[in-house]
């Protein structure tokens, strides 16, 4: 079973330049992707706040702007809890994930830098030494499908790509708790550097679909037994 991480929020910096209300909002989303929180856990303003150690006005806004995303909903008596996907909004997901990382497989084909091909394969092999942690496993996928979208050179399916890295991450468990989906994954990844680095392009983006079918087929094997 993955082991689920502590329930912490990163730190605020101060420095960052960037207004208190954003700084706590993008510390929530990346608390959400790390699966410190998921479907159902609550989030109170003064807990946060406590965590975070701001005032409760920006923690306030931040949560509105989840809520406004449709990532929170109002829970029964205070707060709000993260909120869960059905089956349809899952399925759509997939089938958006498949096409974005389609594109940015092909198009990393014919921009990726060696060093950048280099860096995912390293990225990879140290997936693959980590084959028996589930949540580690998930932290460096999210680093080599990040680190394909930053090689295919495109501003906005970069963003669209985060954008829907926030709504996977209330998705729950990682898929690499299915039995066998470690080892299958590693060889797709495998093939789809492969692509790049030969600048196939067709056949890149066609293995990343096969890549987002099969976890699709495994995320639908987890729904089925919540």
């Amino acid at each position: 079973m993955a082991k689920r991480p502590d329930r912490t929020i990163g730190s605020i910096s101060r420095d960052s330049g960037l207004a208190l209300g954003e700084a706590v909002f993008r510390s929530l989303c990346e608390a959400l992707q790390a699966g410190a929180y998921r479907a159902g856990d609550r989030l109170r303003e003064e807990e946060v706040a406590q965590r975070l150690k701001v005032s409760r006005t920006p923690v306030r806004e931040a949560l509105g702007r989840l809520a406004a995303r449709g990532f929170v909903e109002p829970a029964a008596g205070r707060g709000l809890i993260v909120r869960s996907l059905d089956i349809a909004e899952v399925l759509e997901l997939y089938a958006m994930r498949e096409i974005l990382e389609g594109a940015a497989a092909r198009l990393a084909a014919e921009h990726a830098s060696a060093p950048e091909i280099d860096a995912l394969t390293d990225i990879e092999q140290a997936f693959a030494e980590h084959a028996d942690d589930a949540t580690e496993m998930a932290r460096l996928n999210r680093a080599f499908h990040e680190a394909i979208c930053r090689a295919a050179r495109n501003r906005y399916l970069d963003n669209a790509s985060r954008e829907l890295q926030d709504w996977i991450a209330l998705l729950g468990p990682t898929t690499f708790s299915v039995t066998g989906r470690p080892s299958t994954s590693h060889g797709e990844h495998q093939a789809i550097i492969a692509a790049i680095a030969a600048r196939d392009g067709d056949r890149a983006e066609k293995l990343a679909r096969t890549h987002i079918g099969e976890a699709l087929r495994c995320r639908l094997k987890l729904l089925q037994k919540q």
